[in-house]
């Protein structure tokens, strides 16, 4: 019977409506959409708190249910929340070693994982690990999931051979029991491309997320693992210092995180960080960097003419300062931004070399003009950015609008 016929027929909250809400949030959760995936599962679950007793399985399901929506939303704590309701009830109803014991301590570890507290994350996804191997066979598909997660962690601890010895053993197990083209094997292919790209292996990078592409492109797959294969491919290039190929899939990623998250999703935020900031940040070193070394040159007998400009990491109070004005950016510019700081090829390399000849360098930034903005917003902090070559290349903004 279809949901508009139960509605003519049936009472609100009759308790045939929930399996019918629940299905269709189910649908709306697989495709991105978590704002609808929210509201079918409260319906859903409205009906089974007026008809079951608190602690019925049916109810832990559907409070896992909506605290994977709020995980899948970035909203850690209400996951947080409504995950623990569902295990409180598994732990008073199930057997110690029961398999929906070992998905309600995954799940935690997830939203632990996602809010940073990776020794937390670590512990339930061992408790985990300890019941899914007791009643799994060796090479079982569920058995990817603990292993899926360990990398996760692992990878967020900065142990990249942990994580990646993780990934592989998921993936192992997802070649064994899924076929070529399954989306669970793309999104390991782009997770064990994201430890290589960690670990500097960036053309193995490269070739699992292509790989991880070949897949999310060509068959019906959840689109923001399809932004992640993006952001990650984004990054990768960034990081090989070929910006107009990050910029493009950063904003491929960018688009569909638009599309599918929250405004206030922090990975809509990371995304749009991650393109803006590409472009924002080069233009900015450019006019810094051409105005002022020049003229300071002499300090360090130093001989600028051939020197032009590449890409450089700088400290956290300068990157978010940098964020601040990325709005003024227009989309025609954007381009011609990457364009223009590609064409500065070499700056950074070549000042590190020759400070390293010359010893520790400080280059003091006294006009500043067309940053009052990121001036007052690092007057506020520690004042100072550091280059990625040679001993203690700093750039102290102390006084800059003086």
């Amino acid at each position: 019977m279809s949901l508009k016929i139960k509605r003519k027929t049936l009472p609100e909250d009759h308790h045939s409506l929930s399996p019918t809400y629940n299905n269709i949030a189910l649908v709306y959760n697989n495709t991105g959409d978590y704002s609808k995936a929210l509201e079918f599962y409260e319906k859903s679950h409205k009906i089974l708190e007026k008809v079951l007793s608190p602690n019925h399985p049916d109810l832990a399901s559907s409070y896992n249910n909506i605290g994977q929506v709020y995980n899948n939303m970035g909203d850690y704590s209400k996951a947080l929340q409504f995950y623990e309701k569902a295990h409180k009830i598994k732990e008073k109803t199930l057997p110690p070693n029961h398999p929906s014991l070992a998905i309600s301590y995954n799940n935690i570890g997830k939203v632990y994982n996602n809010m940073g507290d990776y020794s937390t994350a670590l512990e339930y996804s061992k408790k985990d690990f300890e019941i899914t191997k007791q009643v799994l066979p060796e090479n079982h598909p569920d058995l990817a999931f603990p292993y899926k997660w360990f990398g996760k962690i692992y990878r967020s601890m900065k142990d990249y051979s942990k994580a990646l010895d993780n990934f592989e053993k998921c993936l192992s197990i997802r070649q064994k029991a899924l076929p070529d083209n399954h989306p669970d094997r793309a999104t390991t292919y782009s997770d064990i491309g994201d430890v290589h790209r960690l670990m500097g292996n960036y053309e193995r990078a490269l070739a699992f997320h292509q790989k991880a592409l070949n897949i999310q492109e060509n068959v019906q797959c959840n689109p923001l693992d399809c932004a992640t294969t993006y952001i990650n491919l984004g990054e990768t290039y960034r990081e090989m210092k070929d910006y107009s190929k990050a910029l493009t899939y950063f904003e491929k990623g960018l688009e569909i995180r638009e599309k599918k998250l929250s405004k206030n999703h922090p990975d809509l935020a990371v995304s749009q960080f991650d393109a803006i900031e590409l472009i924002t940040q080069r233009t900015l070193i450019s006019q810094r960097v051409s105005e002022l070394l020049t003229e300071r040159a002499a300090q360090f007998g130093l001989s600028f003419d051939d020197i032009s400009i590449t890409h450089l990491n700088f400290r956290p109070e300068f990157t978010s300062a940098v964020e601040l004005k990325q709005r003024f950016l227009t989309e025609q510019s954007r381009q011609a931004n990457v364009t223009a700081a590609e064409d500065d090829a070499r700056a950074a390399d070549l000042i590190g070399k020759a400070l390293d000849e010359v010893g520790d360098g400080l280059i003091e930034l006294r006009r500043i003009e067309a940053a009052e903005g990121i001036a007052n917003q690092l007057s506020k902090s520690k004042n100072s950015v550091y280059l990625p070559h040679g001993p203690q290349m700093l750039l102290n903004i102390t006084g800059a609008m003086q």
